[in-house]
């Protein structure tokens, strides 16, 4: 069983912000592959949204927190758990990178949180990092310098344009659709590589 994680901040205000990068990569993957999931409900006991269903012929949970993204290990920590999961094989967390040019998508096994506070709540509570993370370009430096006159936690927050949200939909859906992201997970796993 995999579970994959979306980070973002719930409630509509949050809803097309940078920051819910995630939430946006995990809905779409729910939407296109729709006739083999169930539709997103709340699980208390985890403090979380999920829908679970088959991808590539093995059984997997969607998830997208509702502890807000700072908080996003409290919810995880209890899913990982729960399901007595094996966090190098079975769990990912899809998060959006400032560092990442907009729409660029990134597959790292055995990250830092790199500044995002929602990976580091994760690894404070999980007390590993050995988990893979997708990142989601959200822009916001250039060749390393940061871009905008606004603080980091302004610009997260920030709604997509309509040319940026363009952007990441068309890069989203790919992704979603090719599934290399499990693909890539696999072959790590068989060759044991980290």
């Amino acid at each position: 069983m995999k579970i994959i994680v979306g980070l973002g901040n719930p409630g509509k205000k949050y809803a097309n912000t940078r920051h819910n990068a995630g939430f946006l990569f995990v809905d779409k993957l729910q939407e296109e592959n729709k006739e083999n999931f169930d539709n997103w409900r709340f699980e208390k006991k985890f403090d979380a949204e999920t829908s679970t269903g088959i991808l590539n012929k093995e059984k997997v949970t969607l998830v997208k927190p509702q502890t807000f993204m700072n908080n996003s290990g409290q919810s995880v920590a209890k899913i990982v758990d729960f399901y007595k999961l094996d966090t190098e094989k079975d769990l990912i967390i899809i998060r959006d990178d400032i560092d990442l040019e907009l729409g660029k998508v990134r597959t790292k096994k055995d990250s830092s949180a790199g500044g995002h506070k929602g990976i580091k709540s994760i690894i404070n509570l999980l007390g590993t990092k050995n988990f893979t993370q997708i990142k989601i370009g959200v822009g916001g430096r250039i060749k390393g310098e940061w871009n905008t006159e606004k603080k980091v936690e302004d610009y997260v927050l920030e709604n997509f344009s309509k040319e940026e949200k363009k952007t990441i939909n068309h890069r989203v859906e790919e992704k979603v659709k090719k599934l290399d992201f499990l693909n890539k997970m696999h072959n790590q796993q068989t060759k044991g590589c980290k």
